[in-house]
C-alpha cells in the first residue's frame, strides 16, 4: 500500500514528505483530516519554494534587518522608515538607491530586504554589477539566457557596486538592456557610492547614462548614508 501511495505521490507532484506528514494529523472528521493535509502540504511547497529561491538569489551572505542601525540614513520625504520595512515600494515596484560611502551598510541593507522579500513569498535577485556584465558576456547563450529568465521572473534586482569599477561600451549598452526591461515591471535596489553627475565616468556613454539614469529617477527613492566605515570602526587593525 505505501508503494501504491508513493506511485501516485510521484504522479500528483505532492511532497515527498507526505508519509511524514500525514500520520501527525488528528481530526474527528474526514474532511477536517483532508483540509489538515492540504494545508502542511502547501505550507511544505512553499517553505521549499522559499529555500529554493534563496538558494537561487546569489547572496554571498544572508543578511537580516534584525539589529540593524537605520540611524545614520537620511530619508526622503517621499519614503519613510516603515515604507522600507514594510516592503511597500516593491508593491508600487519603485525603486531603492542606497547612496554613500564604502562600509556604511548599503550591501547590508539590499540583501536584508531581498531576504526579506524571499521570506514573503517574492522572488528576488542579486549581482555585483561586473560580475553581472561578465555572465551577459558570456558566449555561452544558454547562460546568458539563463541569467535574463532569472532578472525576468524576479520581483526584485538588486544591483551592487554600482560605478565601482568602469564599463566599456558594451558592458553598458547590456547594462541599459537590464534597466530598460526593468522598468516599471519590477524594483531594483542599487548601492552605490558615485552621486549621478559621476555616473557618465564608468557608464562610458553620455546618452546612455542619460537613458538610464532617466529610467531609474523616474520611481526612485534615494536613501543617504552619512556614517563613517563600519569595518573600519571595528577593525582588529588598530
Amino acid at each position: 500500500m505505501r508503494e501504491e501511495i508513493s506511485k501516485y505521490q510521484r504522479k500528483l507532484k505532492l511532497s515527498n514528505n507526505l508519509m511524514e506528514i500525514y500520520p501527525a494529523i488528528k481530526a474527528d472528521s474526514q474532511e477536517e483530516f483532508l483540509l489538515k493535509l492540504l494545508k502542511e502540504l502547501h505550507e511544505d511547497r512553499e517553505e521549499k519554494r522559499r529555500i529554493r529561491n534563496l538558494n537561487s538569489a546569489g547572496f554571498q551572505v544572508v543578511k537580516s534587518l534584525e539589529g540593524y542601525d537605520f540611524s545614520q540614513i537620511r530619508f526622503p520625504e517621499s519614503l519613510q522608515l516603515h515604507n522600507v520595512e514594510s516592503l511597500s515600494f516593491l508593491q508600487k515596484k519603485e525603486n531603492l538607491i542606497l547612496y554613500g560611502a564604502v562600509g556604511t551598510g548599503k550591501t547590508h541593507l539590499s540583501v536584508a530586504l531581498g531576504v526579506k522579500a524571499i521570506n514573503q513569498g517574492k522572488k528576488a535577485v542579486f549581482y555585483r554589477v561586473h560580475d553581472l556584465i561578465n555572465q551577459l558576456e558570456s558566449e555561452d547563450m544558454k547562460k546568458v539566457a539563463k541569467v535574463h529568465k532569472k532578472i525576468n521572473q524576479a520581483d526584485l534586482l538588486i544591483l551592487d557596486e554600482w560605478g565601482y569599477l568602469p564599463l566599456h561600451q558594451e558592458g553598458a549598452r547590456l547594462l541599459f538592456d537590464i534597466i530598460s526591461s526593468c522598468y516599471e515591471t519590477k524594483s531594483v535596489i542599487i548601492t552605490t557610492n558615485i552621486e549621478f553627475g559621476r555616473w557618465k565616468g564608468f557608464l562610458f556613454d553620455e546618452k546612455l547614462t542619460a537613458a538610464i539614469v532617466d529610467r531609474l529617477v523616474h520611481h526612485s527613492h534615494m536613501l543617504i548614508f552619512t556614517g563613517k566605515s563600519y569595518r573600519m570602526a571595528n577593525s582588529l587593525m588598530k
